[in-house]
């Protein structure tokens, strides 16, 4: 299942785009056809100023904000733990037009009966805008993190907490959002977090990814 959506999310971002690059093409067609134009030409006046967009590009912003929704386990996780609504810290810098820092620090804690699967992250990230169309933008996002997952099975006929261990690891992401102003943007995330896995001592190693579907808020300032 998990595979099978990866592979929408993917082809997805393929038609964003695409569609995107198309409309940059169309966008740029009709700007050099207007400029060329004998008629444009007259029309335009040397002291006339380019028109403001409604709300212009932040840059060197700082944004904090959360992102809540369903967190989907997979593996390890799924096996010792049920998925559920969780939240996650955001924060994002926005370095230029099309690029901006992102990092995201998530803590949840999946229960089933006598056991439970805990999942903690940083993923660190370059999101990547996709083209901008007003205030809209889709966007991907990527890059590598660090996991502390544990999880609590039985091992040997006894219930037991694995170690707890720091690894690496990398997640992708696909989403789109809405600057409603300076200070507020809005918008939905689709995220993948694969932790590389954790050797035991005791017991197999802790071997297990997630991804989560958001709704996030943010504050600029």
């Amino acid at each position: 299942m998990i595979k099978i959506i990866l592979k929408n999310i993917m082809k997805l971002g393929l038609v964003i785009l695409i569609t995107g690059s198309s409309f940059s093409f169309l966008h740029a067609k009709e700007s050099i056809k207007a400029l060329t134009s004998k008629k444009k030409a007259q029309e335009t006046k040397p002291e006339a100023s380019a028109p403001e967009a409604r709300i212009p590009n932040a840059l060197k912003l700082h944004s904090v904000g959360v992102g809540v929704g369903q967190t989907f386990v997979h593996g390890d996780f799924d096996n010792y733990g049920e998925d559920k609504i969780t939240a996650d810290i955001i924060y994002t810098y926005s370095a230029s037009h099309s690029f901006d820092f992102m990092a995201n620090f998530h803590y949840s804690k999946h229960e089933f009966r006598q056991t439970y699967s805990l999942i903690r992250g940083l993923a660190l990230g370059i999101k990547a805008k996709i083209f901008n169309f007003d205030s809209f933008s889709p966007y991907v996002v990527g890059g590598f993190g660090f996991y502390s997952p544990r999880i609590k099975r039985p091992v040997s006929g006894v219930v037991r907490e694995s170690e707890t261990k720091v690894v690496f690891g990398d997640h992708l992401g696909l989403g789109a959002e809405l600057r409603l102003n300076r200070m507020f943007t809005t918008g939905v995330l689709i995220h993948y977090h694969n932790p590389f896995d954790v050797k035991q001592e005791v017991g197999s190693e802790v071997e297990g990814s997630y991804f989560k579907l958001l709704i996030t808020v943010l504050y600029s300032f």
